[in-house]
């Protein structure tokens, strides 16, 4: 099995389509590989080691899907959410120690201020204005060639921030090995053959876009047509051109979807899906059948994060279970007690062990000591989600940990009162979180975004809710929205909702 990025890029037909885009030709395989050297080249020269964290700062795209994927094979790659302001550089560029920082030639926004201000090395990379993804990169080429060297399977070839919504971000590394097991893992559970190609419309600075639609394509010889990042909008237009067999996506985007599919039945006719994938996120029931209605396909929801290089459990092609994140894919999979360091049957938290597993947090020994135990030899890892198996071995999630609302003494889920708002015909969109109370501690809130045209208030929504759900699980304060605040990556974010929205 493939355990280094290199290895599996490799194995492909050079003239086979890899990376392609809009109004432009494709780069193939052996476009690619030759890519890469040329990328090797270029940093040596300019000093830059397999060791040496290289950040990457580029639009959403086809160059940033090759950029990723060459780099990735030379030295350490850590992507940035090019929307960040120049102190947010300046913190995550300090904080993972960047040699070098690649960004489009002629920038001159907030990464290059920040980079300079750290004196890191600003790298600059030449678009091709004819194939997608080919691209020239132009570093600092006086200094001493360093010796080339192999880039093993223990080597880190990525690092991610964890989201930080109730603490400092952690560094998350992930070596060659759990990249390659990952992607081999979510090529499997989607029976990936080099026959599909992939709309990527997924932000390539966040696990589910890098390793979900790049790297499992990349490793099974498939190819993948790169969006400027998503747009409902242009979706459909962009379906029509790439001729794709899957896309993956979290649910807003999902439903941003859904809310344009009647008016583009023709281009779903004209251009149909093997499967439609959902992850990051928890998706609602009615949601998953309305997009298999709309595309005549079946909706694949997967679980993953950052610290298990994304997939963890996905649902089976020929049968899924809405509300359930799936089966284990890849990893094992099991549920522990959650404050002691024991694996219990029945309702518990969510652990994992597996070759896709991170190494651990870099430089923070309590939070490692907090989320890895080890039994019998085996090393798991705490994901921090509450969760069961049914009968069939199906996992359902009841939500964060850190997230389950607390009121009173009684335990809620935010899931599941989500489900059940979601079930009213007007409402669109919901997120359910907690908000202080000072006797209970914690109440029941929920933010909602209703559909064109509804006449509904809080009030009525919080009849439909009592006459579904416990007294105590009903939202006691409902704010209507347009639009709910998302995180960089099109999640919603539960923690700290109270305080985007101004409860607090």
């Amino acid at each position: 099995m493939s355990q280094t990025i290199s290895s599996f890029l490799s194995e492909h037909l050079s003239a086979s389509k890899a990376i392609g885009a809009l109004n432009k030709e494709w780069l193939t395989y052996g476009a690619l590989r030759e890519l890469t050297q040329k990328v090797n080249t270029t940093l040596r020269r300019s000093g830059i080691s397999k060791k040496d964290r290289v950040a990457i700062v580029l639009p959403n795209g086809p160059t940033m899907a090759s950029a990723f994927a060459t780099i990735a094979q030379c030295a350490t790659t850590a992507p940035l959410n090019p929307n960040y302001r120049e102190d947010e550089f300046s913190f995550y560029l300090d904080d993972l120690k960047a040699k070098a920082i690649v960004v489009n030639e002629g920038y001159d926004g907030p990464a290059a201020a920040a980079a300079e201000r750290l004196d890191i090395k600003i790298m600059r990379l030449l678009e091709s204005d004819r194939i997608a993804g080919l691209f020239s990169l132009l570093g600092d080429e006086n200094e001493e060639l360093l010796e080339d060297e192999e880039v093993s399977e223990n080597d880190v070839a990525l690092i991610l921030h964890t989201s930080g919504t109730t603490s400092r971000p952690k560094i998350v590394p992930l070596l060659q090995s759990n990249i390659a097991a990952s992607a081999s893992n979510i090529a499997q559970s989607l029976s990936l053959s080099s026959s599909d190609r992939c709309l990527n419309v997924m932000p390539l600075f966040h696990i589910h876009g890098l390793v979900a639609a790049v790297s499992a394509s990349f490793s099974v010889g498939a190819s993948i047509w790169c969006s400027s990042g998503f747009n409902a909008l242009s979706f459909f237009s962009n379906l029509d051109e790439a001729k794709p067999t899957w896309y993956t996506a979290v649910p807003t985007m999902h439903q941003a979807i859904l809310s344009r599919s009647g008016r583009n039945s023709e281009i779903i006719k004209n251009n149909p899906l093997r499967f439609l994938r959902s992850s990051s996120a928890s998706l609602p029931a009615q949601v998953m059948r309305e997009l298999e209605e709309s595309f005549s396909a079946p909706v694949i929801e997967a679980y993953g994060m950052t610290e298990a290089t994304h997939q963890m459990c996905c649902n089976l092609l020929d049968k899924q279970k809405p509300g359930s994140v799936g089966k284990p894919a890849g990893p094992y999979v099991r549920i522990a007690h959650e404050a002691d360091d024991y694996l219990v049957d029945g309702i518990g938290e969510v652990v994992i062990s597996g070759n896709n597993v991170t190494p651990g947090y870099e430089n923070n020994m309590d939070a490692n000591e907090k989320s890895f135990f080890e039994i019998k030899g085996d090393r798991w890892f705490r994901t921090g989600d509450q969760g069961a198996f049914d009968e069939d071995g199906f996992l359902y999630l009841t939500g964060r940990l850190k997230e389950i609302i607390n009121r009173g003494g009684e335990k809620i889920s935010p899931l599941e009162v989500d489900s059940i708002l979601l079930s009213h015909p007007e409402i669109n969109q919901v997120v359910t979180f907690a908000l202080p109370h000072p006797k209970l501690g914690e109440e029941v809130a929920a933010a909602v975004v209703l559909s064109n045209g509804s006449k509904c208030d809080d009030k009525d929504i919080k009849s439909f809710a009592k006459e579904r759900m416990a007294d105590f699980k009903v939202p006691r304060h409902v704010v209507i929205l347009d639009e709910i605040p998302k995180g960089a990556t099109g999640k919603m974010q539960r923690i700290g909702m109270a305080e985007k929205l101004g409860l607090l």
